[in-house]
């Protein structure tokens, strides 16, 4: 009695075992299927665009932004006349 429980018991877990590696397995090899390898490095590469596109635009809004500053700056130091620092061309 006790040994064909063990042996039940035995051939139970192998059979578990191997059903849990066949579906690692195949999992596995679905991963690097041509397939879904070009998939993953479209999207990585969508991703990649988009973040280059996003850095682009903040460029571009910081350069607005600072030649605002600078034409401020500019109109100001226009405003207050010469600068008396600077040589006059007279």
């Amino acid at each position: 009695m006790r040994r064909s429980f063990w042996a039940a018991l035995g051939l139970g877990a192998g059979a578990t075992g191997a059903v849990l590696a066949s579906r690692w397995a195949r999992r596995q090899a679905n991963k690097v299927k041509p397939t879904t390898l070009a998939r993953e490095a479209k999207g990585s590469l969508l991703d990649l665009s988009k973040l280059v596109s996003e850095s682009i635009e903040e460029g571009k809004r910081a350069m607005a932004e600072r030649e605002r500053e600078l034409h401020a700056e500019l109109e100001a130091s226009r405003d207050d006349g010469p600068d008396p620092d600077e040589p006059s061309a007279a």
